[in-house]
């Protein structure tokens, strides 16, 4: 199946969940990513029940401080 992931197409397997996209990705440190689907953030504790479908745009979002 294909996703948008960061803008970009990407091929996964079906019925992936966010978390094994997060590490099939190789995306470091998830638990300081913010994800979001569709336009919709995603609850970190639900990275493991939500199956993402054909066509989801998928965001990373990482969050910087600065000072």
């Amino acid at each position: 199946m294909f996703l948008t992931v960061n803008g970009k197409m990407f091929e996964a397997n079906p019925n992936i969940s966010v978390i094994a996209l997060l590490k099939e990705r190789n995306v470091e440190s998830p638990e300081m990513v913010s994800v979001e689907i569709n336009g919709n953030i995603i609850r970190k504790e639900k990275y493991s029940q939500i199956e993402l479908r054909e066509n989801d745009r998928v965001e990373f979002l990482y969050f910087m401080g600065g000072g």
